[in-house]
């Protein structure tokens, strides 16, 4: 072998150890989606995430909290009592639960669907289910507002209710918070978009959305939004660092 030889050789190898690593550095699909939960969020705060829901001038307060492996989301809508709910979560089931007198009640499947207080954000979106469904896809790398993602497709379990037939979701490489969720229909067609437009660190390495906005989207006209609801967190009391925007 002549000295030519041998220095592709070596430029070759050099290379092949280099996209070997970076390939070994790669998160999987199931790792980022993880991390993109809103419990890596909630273990970090004692006083869990609270914030609002804006439609049309009106607010809706929210609360999110995790109690164990379950996350309990409360709600106050206008002139109404506090509503209470659990979501139960383990590798193979989801249940939602609502509690009412003190007592755990099963949520009905079919109002899974039904908007929050007139909002854009269903039972299934304030749940965020789809973080939970099993074996997501990693289907490249993608910029969000000028923010370097990863992409993912998830596709609903078999069984499963709901409107959302697969979803695709934008995490952030760096910070690991969700930046955009896209919900298909079961004709492929885009009927929910969650964009967020801000995010803030709450603990060390960890970061959730400060402020997003929920369309429905109209799947007869090409996904184009009808109806817009903001929906914003407080920082925590201890610590609130700006977020990438």
């Amino acid at each position: 072998m002549n000295l030519t030889s041998i220095r592709s050789a070596i430029v070759l190898t050099v290379a092949l150890i280099s996209l070997t690593h970076a390939q070994a550095q790669e998160p999987s699909a199931q790792q980022i989606l993880e991390g993109a939960r809103i419990s890596a969020t909630l273990t970090r705060l004692e006083d869990g995430l609270s914030g609002n829901l804006q439609k049309n001038g009106t607010n809706t307060p929210i609360t999110l909290f995790l109690r164990g492996k379950d996350i309990q989301f409360q709600f106050t809508e206008k002139r109404g009592p506090l509503r209470i709910f659990h979501m139960r979560m383990n590798d193979n089931a989801f249940n939602l639960f609502e509690l009412i007198d003190g007592k755990t009640i099963d949520f009905p499947a079919g109002k899974i669907i039904e908007p929050i207080a007139k909002t854009d954000l269903t039972y299934e979106d304030l749940a965020m289910r789809f973080f939970y469904w099993p074996n997501p896809q990693l289907e490249g790398n993608e910029e969000v507002g000028g923010q370097p993602c990863y992409k993912l497709r998830i596709n609903k379990p078999h069984g499963a209710v709901g409107r959302y037939e697969v979803v695709y979701v934008w995490v952030h490489r760096k910070f690991g918070a969700f930046m955009r969720i896209r919900g298909h229909d079961q004709h492929g067609d885009l009927i929910k978009e969650f964009e967020v437009e801000d995010v803030m660190k709450v603990a060390e390495n960890v970061w959730t959305l400060r402020k997003m906005q929920v369309a429905t989207c109209d799947p007869q006209n090409g996904g184009r939004r009808i109806s817009i609801t903001d929906v914003t967190f407080d920082a925590p009391k201890k610590t609130a660092p700006r977020g990438i925007r």
